[in-house]
């Protein structure tokens, strides 16, 4: 079993698909109408493995709310200067036994870390 789909609490769906397209090169899985004022937006990252789903909808999942999600990414020191020339305020890298990573929010402040992970096989779908 593996995790399909994580919802990601936004205001603004339009706003949100913009951030994660032009800044974190997501692609876009899906988008279409869920009824009259929703969208069903499903994104994954470029190099796959789990997709999210920017969500308007959970009464109990509000816009900021998640947070401590982790993307695994070959070279942390370019992903972090990559992530930094396009206007995100990331934090500086950090360094812990399991890998190096950055933090970093998303405009409705939802919370991801990007890590290069020490043995990055047994985190990410092959």
């Amino acid at each position: 079993m593996s995790i399909a789909v994580v919802s990601i609490p936004v205001t603004d769906q339009a706003a949100a698909k913009a951030f994660y397209v032009d800044k974190l090169l997501f692609d876009v899985m899906r988008d279409e109408a869920m009824g009259p004022e929703m969208r069903w937006i499903q994104m994954q990252p470029k190099t796959g493995g789990s997709s999210i789903a920017l969500t308007t909808w959970f009464e109990n999942l509000k816009p900021g709310g998640q947070t401590g999600l982790m993307n695994h990414v070959p070279d942390i020191d370019a992903e972090y200067e990559r992530l930094v020339s396009v206007g995100i305020e990331a934090s500086p890298i950090e360094e812990q036994p399991w890998g190096r990573f950055t933090m970093f929010q998303d405009p409705d402040g939802n919370g991801w870390i990007f890590a290069t992970l020490t043995s990055p096989q047994e985190f990410v779908t092959k």
